[in-house]
């Protein structure tokens, strides 16, 4: 399959100065901390942002395996901890003895064979649950049981990404499909737009590490819904440090939305008059009466003279006037105002009054009816009576 073309943003040496930038950082952490007994060696991770959730192919368990030119787990070097999780049920036609010899004639690096129906009774409480997380490295299922893994593991395997591989068991080449999932990373796409996956180790060289981020980039891009169209960022990281960017798509610019040419004349008429006002050519409208003087004092407090007073007369004879048309107007609302409340007041207390006569005329009309419909069975039963007692008078006379 032919490489899919990287975009701009995106260049090796960006990858190659992220890389030295956190071995730099963990180095100078290390100096600081107290020296640990056992060597921890920890994992490189790299930051998938997506610019949409992906709707199809999302699965909690089944991962995507992207090739990686130097293998996270290598079980010819190494001795990594492997279990694998089989399906003994009637109808797979495999079990646990039968698996083992396979393991043994093919030479697997398998440590560790659980039944399911084990893991079902065995592996109930969540202490039992986080033990056998941490007793391996990676964990192997047969493609039949998986579905039933989730609620069996726990969120212990969900959080330190130790979710089984999906292993093929009908086929006879279980060795390779091993070798081929160590050396791979595996990725999850999930029900949101990021994801973690592992592309590296502390131990490895610096040129390793910047190999497989790119490979794991590349591959990811391949897998990817709208391969690079739908990728947003690519961050690296350690697990205690920053995320330190690898790549930026940049942002779409479709949504943006002039205004038009209306709303465009509309405000530079509204800045002019702004203007104007500003620079006293359009006055402050008339409404208010800021200062109010008195013809017999002045501000200071002493006697105005004939004078002052024609002059001071002169210029606010008119703003009296209107004070007192003011005044007059301001008055006379208050007086409607006030007709108007006792107008609504006496209102209310008229429907009230007409509210309760009606009340009262209909339990006195409910009352009439009881006593009618009283006197009229009352007069049922005794023309009932009478008519018995002629009956009876009837039949002595007969019978005489």
């Amino acid at each position: 399959m032919a490489a899919l073309p990287t975009p701009s943003g995106f260049s090796p040496k960006t990858v190659e100065k992220a890389v030295n930038a956190l071995l730099k950082w963990r180095s100078s952490k290390l100096n600081t901390q107290k020296p640990q007994l056992l060597e921890h060696d920890e994992f490189v991770y790299l930051i998938l942002t997506l610019k949409k959730i992906p709707h199809k192919g999302v699965s909690r368990i089944n991962a995507h395996k992207i090739p990686l030119p130097c293998p996270l787990t290598n079980p010819l070097t190494e001795a990594p901890e492997l279990c694998l999780i089989i399906d003994d049920r009637p109808k797979s036609g495999l079990n646990k003895d039968a698996a083992k010899k396979k393991i043994q004639n093919d030479n697997i690096p398998i440590s560790k064979i659980i039944k399911i129906s084990k893991l079902k009774t065995d592996y109930r409480p969540f202490e039992a649950k986080r033990k056998l997380c941490d007793s391996y490295d990676m964990f192997f299922a047969d493609k039949r049981v998986v579905p039933l893994l989730p609620k069996m593991l726990g969120k212990q395997f969900f959080k330190k990404k130790k979710i089984p591989m999906t292993l093929d068991l009908k086929h006879q080449n279980w060795k390779e499909q091993i070798d081929k999932a160590c050396g791979s990373a595996l990725l999850f796409l999930r029900t949101g737009t990021c994801s973690v996956v592992k592309v590296g180790r502390i131990s490895m060289s610096r040129e390793e590490i910047s190999k497989n981020v790119m490979a794991a980039i590349n591959g990811i891009a391949e897998i990817v819904p709208r391969k690079w169209g739908g990728i947003r960022s690519f961050h690296l990281k350690l697990l205690d440090s920053l995320a330190l960017p690898v790549y930026q798509a940049v942002p779409d610019l479709k949504l943006k939305i002039d205004g038009s040419a209306k709303e465009q004349e509309e405000e530079d008429v509204v800045a002019e008059e702004e203007d104007k006002v500003k620079e006293g050519k359009i006055g402050k409208k008339k409404g208010r009466i800021h200062e109010v003087r008195y013809m017999d004092n002045n501000d200071d407090g002493r006697v105005v003279d004939e004078d002052e007073l024609g002059s001071v007369f002169e210029g606010d004879i008119d703003n009296h006037a209107d004070d007192d048309v003011e005044k007059g107007s301001d008055e006379l609302l208050n007086k409607k105002r006030k007709m108007g409340d006792n107008k609504g007041k006496g209102e209310k207390k008229v429907a009230k009054l007409k509210k309760e006569d009606g009340f009262k005329q209909k339990k006195a009309k409910n009352e009439d009816v009881t006593k009618q419909k009283k006197i009229k069975k009352n007069a049922l039963a005794l023309e009932s009576g009478g008519m018995q007692v002629k009956d009876n008078k009837k039949k002595k006379r007969l019978a005489a």
